[in-house]
């Protein structure tokens, strides 16, 4: 039996702690996850501050609980991926300062990994490898974007949003329909119990057959539905259906039926938008798999809505389990595994990056 190639993966873009062991590329031996929910939830959304200090925190606690649940030793692990972007520049530096501290100890080499690009890796964790080219759609809080990839670590940006992310608007519309936090869950529940044609918001496709996304403009119309159009108390003629509706302004105005209504309308419309965009892309790409990735990849609708298209087109979906739409590090020790065999190794003085770089 061939010796197992085992990567240690770290993640800490944003609020979520977590290492992982993987190996060659698909076993997922170990993957830990600290959330940091309950401390962003009172403030609706994350503090920058408070998830770099809290990775600081759990940042040792997760990769010995990472590499005790993997029954992996330290001498058996082949390299340390990590995160080094894009993402929160406080949280990254966290991460990264810890995989070099391991990757100098150990002795061992250091791969920086990009974490949208395992975002589009991760549909193959635990699974059979994904079949190339693929068009993947990763969609979070942070990124909604189209890729045309022709490997694990080649890919080529296709369209991303120009305002929020999908992910973003979730959260926000959530805080709107005082749902709570985090948005996304909070919203495909409502929404379980609402009519998704009871109102017809606002579709933002761009011009022509653009693959750019925007979703700022279908967060506001939620906003003026619920609370009105400040400084406007009467109709004009012309105006959309959705703001033809005369009632007090506040959420609290609004019964449960009718929150449930605007979340399932609301969670319709983000939808359609992404999976037309897809569909653009695909068409355009002619792949043979469409990817999904991202926390939003976990919503309910969306994954539905996407086995249809995916039908349609004859194309072969891949998505990644409920537990690596999330942010986690089996994606990262994952694709981190595909540089490894490339022999790309990066030195100690990786830097952390804020937004990708082109």
């Amino acid at each position: 039996m061939s010796k197992r190639t085992c990567i240690l993966g770290i993640e800490t873009s944003c609020d979520e702690t977590a290492c992982a062991v993987v190996a060659d590329g698909t076993e997922v031996l170990s993957s830990v996850v600290a959330s940091q929910i309950e401390l962003h939830a009172r403030y609706g959304g994350v503090v920058p501050e408070i998830a770099s200090r809290a990775h600081i925190e759990a940042i040792n606690t997760v990769i010995e609980q990472a590499l005790s649940k993997s029954e992996v030793e330290p001498r058996q692990i082949s390299a340390v991926a990590v995160t080094c972007e894009p993402g929160l520049i406080g949280s990254l530096l966290v991460g990264l300062m810890a995989a070099k501290t391991i990757a100098w100890i150990w002795d061992i080499p250091l791969i920086g990994v990009n974490h949208v690009y395992a975002h589009a890796y991760a549909a193959s964790l635990d699974t059979d490898p994904i079949d190339y080219p693929a068009v993947a759609l990763i969609c979070s809080g942070g990124h909604t974007s189209l890729y045309h990839c022709q490997s694990p670590t080649e890919l080529a940006l296709l369209g991303s949003t120009i305002d929020d992310a999908a992910g973003e608007a979730f959260d926000k519309v959530s805080s709107i329909l005082d749902l709570g936090y985090p948005g996304g869950p909070a919203i495909d529940k409502a929404a379980r119990q609402g009519n998704p044609n009871a109102i017809q918001f606002p579709k933002t496709l761009l011009k022509g057959d653009s693959l750019d996304f925007s979703f700022s403009g279908l967060k506001t119309a939620v906003l003026y539905y619920v609370n009105g159009v400040p400084g406007e108390q009467r109709r004009r003629k012309g105006r959309s259906k959705f703001l033809q509706v005369s009632r007090p302004r506040g959420i609290e105005n609004f019964s449960a039926g009718q929150v449930a209504d605007i979340a399932a309308s609301f969670q319709a419309t983000v939808v359609d938008v992404l999976t037309t965009k897809l569909s653009r892309a695909t068409r355009r790409i002619a792949p043979k798999s469409l990817l999904l990735g991202g926390g939003v990849a976990a919503n309910s609708l969306l994954r539905s809505e996407a086995t249809s298209l995916a039908e349609e087109l004859g194309c072969t979906l891949r998505m990644p389990e409920m537990r690596f739409c999330l942010d986690n590090a089996a994606m990262i020790a994952g694709l981190g595994y595909s540089y490894f065999r490339m022999g790309q190794f990066a030195g100690l003085d990786l830097e952390a990056h804020a937004t990708v770089r082109r």
